[in-house]
């Protein structure tokens, strides 16, 4: 019985208020009914693993399946690698729930390789990797056989990443996947709808589901200051800046360089439904974007969901003077700022006092 949480380690980890010696989000039920009593004890509680932080994640789904015997444990990935833009193997006789620690302490037990996509997956990369495991026998044939279909697999459903861990062999001397964590490429989705309907939004954070409606590109960070920038390159220029001047950003949020009123309302929204953000910087460079429309979006989300932090908005290129007076004539507590560093201070001691 496994707890269905988007984090690694849970065998490992460990529920809050849990009993002394309880178990943690793997469990082994010997029943029917037993399982059902494991299955109480998992959901609906907080697991903390070493991926989640110490805040930990909801469980609301258990997987169960029939126990295995398992002879060898063993660790197999497929990934893209963004150092030759190739699909990747990654294999090492050391699998299970010390992987990441096997890795660390020694590399030299982990078997990596990539495949050039003129020639595609071939039996000798499966024999490789057969040799790689300690297989034998009958095994180096099901191993070429299954890397094969792996890789198939990979490509087809778009894939970033496949770790099966562990790859076990069973106590009758066969290969079998027992455990799998897939990644799929998002902005490939729309070609796999089966793929997009296993999607589960209660994995999710809140605040990173409503910007994906709205083709905003969010992710929730641990700071108190909230950004609003375009452009991806600017929007970490922005977040390193406040760390500079001595603050830490609540979020990473690029607009878009086509953003509308409405996508900006909706992102001033999301900034301010976090708890944490004591101030907000809106940094915009109009190219495409058009400061005009970045502060008509800003000054309407502002009458909709009232301000209740200090917002410094620095605004330059396309229509830049007119951005400037609509936030000038909307009669808001908005503090103007000239510059990225200009911005940055302003913004950290407003909320610093």
């Amino acid at each position: 019985m496994k707890a269905q949480i988007h984090a690694g380690g849970r065998g490992k980890g460990s529920f809050k208020e849990a009993d002394a010696g309880e178990k943690g989000g793997v469990r082994l039920a010997k029943s029917v009914e037993e399982a059902a009593q494991e299955a109480k004890k998992m959901l609906g509680r907080t697991l903390v693993t070493k991926q989640t932080g110490p805040a930990g994640k909801t469980v609301n789904r258990i997987y169960i399946e029939d126990g295995s015997g398992i002879s060898r444990e063993l660790y197999l990935a497929l990934l893209v690698d963004r150092a030759t833009s190739r699909i990747s193997f990654v294999a090492s006789t050391e699998g299970g729930m010390d992987i990441e620690e096997v890795a660390e302490k020694t590399p030299e037990k982990i078997l990596s390789f990539s495949v050039d996509p003129a020639t595609g997956y071939q039996q000798f990369h499966g024999r490789r990797i057969a040799f790689g495991l300690g297989l034998e026998g009958a095994q180096i044939k099901q191993c070429v056989q299954l890397m094969g279909t792996l890789y198939k697999l990979f490509v087809d459903k778009d894939m970033e990443m496949l770790e099966i861990n562990p790859l076990i062999v069973t106590d009758k001397g066969d290969l079998k996947c027992l455990d799998a964590k897939m990644g799929f490429d998002g902005n490939a989705l729309y070609r796999h709808p089966d793929i997009a309907a296993l999607r589960d939004e209660t994995e999710e954070d809140p605040k990173e589901l409503a910007a994906s409606k709205f083709d905003l590109n969010y992710i929730a960070l641990d700071g108190e200051i909230g950004c609003m920038v375009n452009g991806a390159g600017l929007a970490m220029a922005t977040m390193d800046i406040i760390k500079l001047y001595g603050a830490e950003p609540a979020n990473f949020l690029d607009v878009g360089g086509g953003a509308t009123k409405e996508k900006v309302t909706e992102a001033f929204k999301i900034i301010t439904s976090d708890p944490n953000v004591k101030g907000i910087l809106v940094n915009i460079f109009g190219g495409i974007m058009r400061c005009d429309v970045i502060a008509d979006g800003v000054i309407a989300a502002v009458k909709e969901v009232g301000l209740q932090v200090p917002l410094v908005v620095r605004l330059e290129g396309t229509n830049v003077e007119k951005g400037k007076e609509i936030i000038a004539g909307s009669g808001l507590n908005v503090i103007a700022a000239d510059n990225l560093a200009d911005a940055a201070q302003k913004i950290v001691k407003a909320v610093k006092g």
